[in-house]
């Protein structure tokens, strides 16, 4: 998502940049955890001892990465520095016959002090590193020993360990009592005390407490951060770095749970037609809430009872004009149910006159290619909606007749044969709620979720009637949402700023007369100012009452780019007390790569939700489930990398699972699509190291509780994957074969979310360098035969490119040869099939005309007349649109289509390139035995390739129809040539019988 970015405020970068100016910082692989070396020094070997001020900081933990002068560096973040002395940690190491080394300093999450990119030059011996100083001494000499115990009573400690979270097999308790010496590494083995707990009792003699670490005895360890655990004697456990003192013993029986939740509160009832929307705030339990239970009355059908798993429920299909009445219980898991809260009203209305609600298809989503549409630039169906907005004439559009608003459902259900005879069945439309921004043509600045955007409806070409026209064509729609902010002017129904001004003669252009009974809709034209841009409703001649924007109406030291004064409150600003905290977040975002990037504003058109309060939860689930309830087949989730995971796995995904189960029936919500964007934009399998930011992190469910707070879980959530790390993240092999055998995929610690394939997105300045990245990640994927592929969007293209695609014809054929064969869902950005606007910049924003960018209209290619029979098949065209449908790339995209739909493996297909050679070269095979489905294929992308230990039997080639007979398990394929491709099918008999050639060799596939 890359956002239209009319004015930007200055802030700080630099912490986002910290990170990225060290060597080796980028691709290396973090260290476990808590790693310590038993190792000793030679004495014939240089050493340094490096102590760091720790008030430099103010880390919880440190860590030293160096490199002996003409050595190698540790691997990143480096080793572990323990406590010395108060405000000191030290560390030892070894040189070798090195005089000095290049050192760095970090906490180990990604925070770094490298002496402002220089790095820290140090010598041998004692050596002290302060406030960037660097000094020659010991700042721990002279304090003062612990006494040594003497006689008295003994004292004995039990202490027991969860490894639930950190997975050893084996664990040692490393320790010391107070005062005493410590164990010798690794120390002693703890017994096995109960599932997910190990226990050891230790004598301490005189001493009360002890100090601790645990390991797994093969060099990982749990120090606490580096801090120790200080445990007194008596039972205490130590689970995810949290002591608990005189606790219970966490193996004996537990009692049964006999608390009932809390009575949930704040229940509000908004009807809407026939439905109503009910929402509540979350109760609370000691054990946790699993689901709530609405107890309807009202109206000619009695009293009704339904399951509802978040705290919105929306009731669909009631009588008109009909009074009902709602109560909410909490349910735990013990089955204890909590009394009702107060009862919610509502009253029915007249039963809307839009057409009857569709239904998804409901098909595995792996089957149908995507083409991506920006809605407002692809085809105008209808003149009247169009809209330019105040940045028409600025822009430049108007000089080229251009609104930003052009395209629209109308123009789509016009076209859709077009895409259809392309082969694609799924189209990917961007956000369709109503904008308000000055730039809002993309859909990114949603002002009301629970309303259509009227810029792209027309009579007779409602979004309904474009999902109907779709599904009865056989193709799915999905949804762009956002879930992670609204516009700068708030979200109609949840909150909105009525503190903007001040309105004087400078700013009389901008912010219009107010009236009161005007209803911004983003087509209506206001009378008195003449737009339909109206901004009245969003300024005031004086302090509001209840305003708490500070400083409201007082000048600042900014002017506007057309030099106008900027009063304080005249512009949006998370920082001035304009937005509630339960509403919004109230920071910019300064760290890209940190957990401020997930709760702060990306920019001052993009109002931050706070996405961890019941009441944004509660607006944004139940706008979406008009959506779901109008039919579409799936969301794609933009700035998903925004949203804490644990929002996302506690309350938006399964508010989605819940909603399509309940109104489609659990395969349809099987196969409702989500897929989300989690940017990372760079060429490594993590995103800079850190978990919380890389793609396939958004595909698992949590592996541990956390707080029942959303927002401290989210913390919490963060900091504890952040210090696994990586290396002990979860691994599927989901998208593999097991030699050449199918098996059945594992889903069960599946999110509900899968993602855009951001690492083959921008490693696709070729084919070969997309394949080769794309599958060294596809273990870190819960499955990646699910994951979203393309080459461009509107945002990016390879390597970060702000251009549009333009490696050429050869190249794009070769990249769509990959990605129509390869594991994952093929997706085309509107109108590469015709290398529309290659080199294009891909977006600048109302200062250059969309006609000259990535985004410009589409439908000048589109004139005329176009019918499809079939998928790939074009039965009819004329005009603009007919010299489209000729072009080599539209061909091949048409015949990859057919071969793909023809053979299952290459859609659903797990892969393996064992025993193959060749560049891109693999196999994929796919069984369903409820089907009696078995496909098997070989593929290779331009290079020739051999097979070996593949099952005998007879081939076909989808592409040249020819045979080959393998009797030895081996099967050689020559080079095919740049754009082309081979795919040899093994003829299993019956339904499952090769299909031979499928279409008709063009420029490429011959």
């Amino acid at each position: 998502m890359r956002r239209t970015l009319t004015r930007l405020l200055g802030r700080p970068l630099g912490a986002a940049l910290a990170a990225t100016v060290m060597l080796g910082l980028l691709t290396a692989v973090p260290a476990s955890p808590g790693a310590v070396s038993a190792e000793p020094v030679a004495a014939s070997e240089s050493t340094a001892t490096v102590f760091y001020h720790t008030k430099t900081k103010n880390w919880s933990s440190y860590r030293l990465h160096y490199a002996p002068d003409g050595g190698s560096w540790t691997t990143v973040p480096g080793v572990l520095m323990e406590a010395a002395c108060t405000d000191w940690v030290k560390q030892t190491v070894s040189l070798g016959s090195a005089s000095g080394l290049a050192a760095t300093f970090n906490n180990g999450s990604g925070v770094w002090d490298n002496n402002a990119g220089k790095n820290y030059a140090l010598g041998t011996g004692t050596i002290t590193v302060r406030d960037g100083a660097v000094a020659h001494s010991d700042p721990c000499a002279g304090t003062e020993p612990e006494p040594s115990p003497g006689p008295g009573d003994s004292h004995t400690a039990s202490v027991y360990y969860s490894t639930a979270t950190v997975g050893w097999t084996t664990t040692n308790l490393h320790y010391r009592p107070t005062g005493g010496a410590w164990t010798t590494v690794p120390g002693v083995g703890m017994e096995a005390a109960c599932t997910g707990w190990v226990k050891k009792s230790v004598a301490l003699g005189t001493a009360t407490t002890l100090q601790a670490t645990f390991n797994n005895g093969s060099g990982v360890w749990d120090n606490n951060n580096g801090s120790d655990y200080t445990l007194p004697s008596g039972l205490s456990t130590v689970k995810d770095r949290k002591v608990t003192a005189g606790a219970k013993d966490p193996c004996a029986a537990e009692e049964p749970d006999t608390e009932a939740p809390t009575a949930p509160t704040k229940v509000t009832a908004d009807a809407g037609g026939v439905a109503v929307v009910l929402t509540w705030d979350p109760s609370t339990d000691d054990r946790g809430v699993t689901k709530y239970q609405v107890t309807r009355t009202g109206g000619t059908r009695g009293t009704a009872v339904t399951d509802v798993g978040s705290t919105v429920f929306s009731d669909t299909g009631l009588e008109e004009r009909t009074a009902y009445s709602y109560t909410v219980k909490a349910v735990d898991a013990a089955g204890n149910v909590s009394a009702a809260s107060a009862a919610a009203t509502a009253t029915t209305g007249e039963k809307p006159t839009a057409p009857a609600s569709g239904k998804p298809l409901g098909t595995d989503p792996r089957k149908d290619p995507i083409y991506f549409v920006l809605t407002a630039r692809f085809e105008d169906g209808d003149t009247y909606n169009n809209r330019g907005g105040s940045q028409h004439t600025k822009s430049g559009n108007a000089a080229n007749d251009d609104p930003m608003f052009r395209g629209d459902f109308k123009g789509l259900v016009d076209k859709l044969d077009y895409i259809k005879g392309l082969g694609m069945s799924a189209v990917w439309i961007t956000p369709v709620v109503l904008n308000r921004s000055d730039y809002d043509y993309h859909g990114y600045h949603g002002y009301d979720f629970y309303e259509v955007d009227s810029r792209l409806e027309s009579a007779g070409a409602s979004y309904q009637d474009l999902i109907n026209a779709a599904h009865a064509k056989g193709m799915k729609i999905y949804q762009d949402v956002v879930y992670n902010h609204s516009s700068r002017w708030g979200a109609r129904g949840l909150f909105t700023p009525k503190v903007y001004g001040v309105r004087d003669t400078q700013w009389s252009w901008y912010y219009d007369e107010r009236n009161d009974g005007f209803e911004y809709d983003g087509l209506t034209v206001e009378p008195k100012s003449g737009k339909s841009y109206y901004t009245g409703d969003l300024w005031s001649t004086a302090e509001p009452s209840g305003n708490t924007c500070v400083n409201w109406g007082t000048p600042t030291q900014h002017t506007s780019p057309e030099g106008y004064r900027i009063y304080n409150c005249q512009w949006p600003n998370p920082t001035s007390g304009m937005f509630p905290k339960a509403v919004y977040h109230d920071c910019w975002i300064g760290n890209w790569e940190g957990e401020d990037s997930r709760s702060c504003w990306l920019h001052d058109d993009l109002a931050d939700f706070n996405t961890e309060s019941a009441p944004v939860q509660n607006y944004l689930i139940g706008a979406y489930n008009k959506y779901i309830d109008m039919g579409v087949d799936g969301f794609r989730v933009d700035t998903a990398v925004h949203v804490p995971r644990t929002t996302w796995n506690r309350r938006f995904l399964p508010a989605i699972q819940e909603r399509v189960t309940q109104q489609f029936g659990a395969e349809a919500a099987k196969n409702f699509f989500v897929f989300g964007e989690v940017a990372a934009f760079v060429n490594d399998k993590w995103n800079r190291g850190s978990v919380n930011h890389s793609a396939q992190f958004f595909t698992w469910k949590e592996r541990r509780e956390y707080s029942a707070d959303d927002g401290k879980a989210a913390l919490e959530m963060y900091d504890y994957e952040q210090r696994q790390g990586t290396g002990s993240q979860p691994t599927s092999d989901n998208a593999f074969l097991n030699g050449n055998t199918y098996h059945a995929p594992d889903h069960s610690e599946f999110s509900g979310m899968n993602v855009i394939d951001m690492r083959m997105h921008m490693n696709f300045g070729d084919a070969g360098n997309a394949y080769h990245n794309g599958k060294d990640s596809d273990d870190s994927y819960n499955d990646a035969t699910y994951n979203v592929v393309y080459v461009d969007s509107h945002d990016y293209g390879p390597d970060k490119s702000s251009e549009r695609y333009a490696g050429g014809t050869d190249a794009w054929a070769e990249n769509m040869s990959l990605m129509w064969t390869f594991r994952g869902i093929p997706t085309l950005y509107y109108g590469s099939e015709i290398e529309f606007r290659a080199g294009k910049k891909i977006d600048c924003g109302p200062s250059c005309p969309l006609e000259s960018t990535g985004r410009a209209y589409f439908g000048g290619h589109l004139a005329g007349d176009v019918k499809a029979s079939d998928f790939s098949k074009v039965s009819s065209a004329s005009g603009a649109v007919a010299d489209t449908l000729s072009k080599p790339l539209v061909k091949h995209v048409q015949r990859l289509n057919e071969i793909r739909r023809a053979v299952p493996a290459l859609q659903m297909g797990q892969y393996s390139t064992e025993g193959i050679s060749g560049s891109m070269a693999y196999k994929r095979r796919y069984t369903d035995a409820a089907s009696g489905t078995d496909s098997f294929a070989l593929v290779t992308v331009s290079g020739g390739a051999t097979y070996t230990g593949i099952p005998n039997g007879t081939y076909k080639d989808a592409v040249t129809g020819d045979t080959k007979v393998v009797t030895g398990g081996t099967l050689a394929v020559t080079a095919p040539g740049k754009g082309n491709l081979r795919v040899y099918v093994l003829d299993l008999g019956g339904r499952n019988a090769a299909p031979g050639k499928i279409g008709t060799a063009g420029t490429y596939l011959k």
